[in-house]
């Protein structure tokens, strides 16, 4: 019997090669590459190809773009407005954080607009479906179930009945004949994506496509995947906790900044369009060590607590540990209290959260971790009623940020009166009631936190 023949792919980006080698020379990735079976096409020699002529861009008409509504608010701001027709979104997610639950309410609320919804799955059945759909809420409209995993009664399936749009749940669980592997293998998914972006753009149906992660906190299978589909979405938050944050990390048809944010109820997962009030929420008050920061997320500028435990440690290393926050940033900040400030805490164990689990890597949040820093380590409590924003460089300067006034005025809105904020943002801005206190460097600071 004739050996199949096989080739060696890399899970990251793809690359492919006869034999297995150690790193990856496309992008450089240490221990990626899989073995995989050569897929077989038939090639129909019989029938010549159709070229197509390149066009002028200055003919090329524009046409207006027109979006569906997916009927939550918070899910059409990640994507950018609305579903664009013939688009291919990918899903990814911790297991049980509330995929299946978020599009399976997305399909109730599209086919109350008289469209039409098919909902593959390959991992539960008909009945376990609509007992879940039942939990949710009723539902009235066209939407079609099918438990299904071969892509071509898939395809065939989307041919027939025309919807407009397709949910696939999951695409580790999608498979061609063609392809030897088993699901969920390199091959299968490279394939079972393709193949979806075929019916997407040839159909002009809008997929959403839901994908395992792994423990790293990515899409299961070929890094590949995330470059086919036009949107990527991510649904993050702690199993343990009500709340999630679902976060685009690519999008062709808007901004990658915008985020989401639900809570997760018996019934189903329910909008936060406050989500200042809700990460707010238990705040201490008159605690040494807890800020209040005006960050931002795309456009949405949200209020969370900065948390810091500055105490002397007893050993030799002291720990430094942050929790929603970049660590090599906290670090980074106490070397330049440490330098421009002479604060010793060389000896100190330092603990910085931010409260509520959401994770924030902006500049804007430096000012504020510097702040609950200095005041967690002279015992000495801020006024509740203030709030922080602003970056801090290396010299210990305070530097300006983007889109202050946005900043203030929800704060203004929370009920805080207070805002300590960089000099160079301050004479821009002007909000009724609101005191702003401008400072220029972290000199200026510790003299307005300690006096």
């Amino acid at each position: 019997m004739a050996k199949n023949k096989t080739v060696f792919f890399c899970k990251e980006c793809g690359y492919e090669s006869a034999k297995w080698m150690g790193q990856c020379p496309g992008c450089r990735e240490w221990d990626t590459f899989v073995e995989e079976p050569v897929v077989k096409k038939s090639i129909n020699k019989a029938g010549s190809k159709i070229v197509k002529e390149p066009e002028l861009i200055s003919n090329i008409k524009m046409e207006e773009e027109i979006r569906l509504g997916s009927g939550i608010g918070e899910l059409d701001r990640v994507l950018g407005g609305g579903i664009v027709p013939g688009s291919l979104v990918l899903v990814g997610g911790d297991p049980g954080i509330g995929k299946s639950t978020l599009l399976l309410q997305m399909c109730r609320e599209i086919v109350l607009k008289n469209k039409k919804v098919l909902y593959i799955s390959g991992e539960e059945s008909l009945s376990q479906i609509k007992m879940r759909a039942e939990r949710l809420g009723v539902i009235n409209g066209e939407l079609l179930l099918l438990c299904e995993t071969d892509l071509d009664i898939i395809e065939d399936a989307i041919h027939k009945y025309r919807p407009d749009i397709v949910v696939i749940d999951s695409i580790q669980t999608m498979y061609k004949e063609e392809v030897s592997s088993a699901p969920g293998s390199v091959s299968q998914v490279r394939e079972a994506t393709g193949t979806l972006m075929r019916i997407a753009k040839g159909f002009g149906v809008t997929i959403f496509i839901i994908g395992h992660v792994t423990k790293e906190g990515v899409v299961a299978g070929p890094r590949v995947l995330e470059h086919m589909v036009d949107t990527v979405l991510y649904f993050e938050g702690d199993n343990y906790a009500s709340y999630r944050v679902l976060r685009a990390v690519k999008n062709r048809f808007g901004s990658t900044n915008e985020i989401g944010v639900f809570e997760m109820r018996g019934t189903g997962l329910e909008e936060v369009t406050n989500p200042s009030e809700y990460m707010l929420k238990g705040r201490p008050e008159g605690e040494p060590g807890s800020v209040v920061v005006a960050s931002l997320e795309g456009t949405r500028p949200m209020l969370v607590e900065v948390q810091a435990l500055v105490c002397r440690s007893n050993f030799n290393m002291p720990r430094r540990t942050a929790a929603g926050t970049d660590y090599n940033r906290v670090n980074l900040l106490m070397a330049v209290l440490e330098k421009r400030l002479g604060l010793q805490i060389s000896d100190c164990d330092a603990y910085v959260n931010v409260a509520g689990g959401i994770r924030i890597t902006e500049p804007a949040l430096d000012l504020a971790i510097v702040s609950a820093i200095l005041s967690g380590h002279r015992n000495k409590a801020i006024d509740s009623r203030t709030v922080f924003f602003g970056e801090v460089g290396l010299t210990g300067e305070i530097r300006a940020v983007n889109m202050a006034e946005q900043r203030v005025v929800e704060a203004s809105k929370m009920g805080f009166d207070i805002c300590v904020l960089p000099m160079a943002n301050k004479d821009k801005i002007t909000v009724p009631g609101m005191k702003l206190i401008g400072i220029r460097n972290i000199q200026e600071l510790q003299g307005l936190l300690l006096r």
